[in-house]
């Protein structure tokens, strides 16, 4: 039986693979586009996420809705997920067996989306979908060729506003993207 929307995302709100579904608000799914050329991934839901069940709606995420719009990507022409559909308590990093319970979430949407290029926001994202030993300060901006993907990272929204001396490094790296996305589609 093949996948489809509807059943991804009913699979995803009834989930109870790990402990996280008993503390979660709403299931945070995803957002945008469904047949995007590009996949933007987070970690995990912060509280803001959590209350209304969409990713990147709370600070980080007006920044990064910022730099898409300072380099002319439409956030309505991407799709934002996260690697965890339910908040982690405190917001704290997403424990490895958190990730392994949810992360075929997240592999059935990029079958869905089928997007050419795949941007890791943060670490953790980019440690689980590039490589384990990423360093996000050393490997921002660098490209990965995975399978059919384009894949790079850059640095998360919610570090910029902790430490807003790297936001220059954030805008190169998404005039680099942006300059990606027109080379490949």
């Amino acid at each position: 039986m093949s996948d489809s929307w509807e059943k991804l995302r009913a699979d995803c709100e009834s989930c109870t693979a790990c402990e996280l579904c008993k503390t979660r608000t709403n299931c945070v799914f995803g957002v945008g586009n469904e047949n995007a050329d590009v996949l933007f991934v987070g970690e995990a839901p912060g509280d803001n996420e959590d209350k209304t069940g969409i990713p990147f709606v709370g600070r980080a995420g007006k920044l990064l809705d910022q730099y898409l719009f300072a380099v002319d990507i439409p956030r309505e022409n991407v799709y934002i997920a996260n690697i965890l559909k339910c908040r982690p308590p405190k917001n704290r990093d997403p424990l490895p067996a958190e990730e392994d319970a949810c992360i075929e979430f997240l592999r059935r949407q990029v079958r869905l989306i089928n997007p050419k290029v795949i941007v890791c926001l943060g670490r953790i994202s980019a440690m689980r979908l590039i490589k384990p030993d990423f360093k996000i300060t050393k490997e921002h901006g660098v490209w990965f060729k995975k399978g059919n993907f384009y894949v790079t990272a850059v640095y998360h929204p919610a570090l910029l506003l902790r430490d807003p001396h790297k936001k220059e490094e954030m805008l190169a790296d998404m005039k680099a993207i942006k300059e990606k996305i027109d080379s490949v589609i």
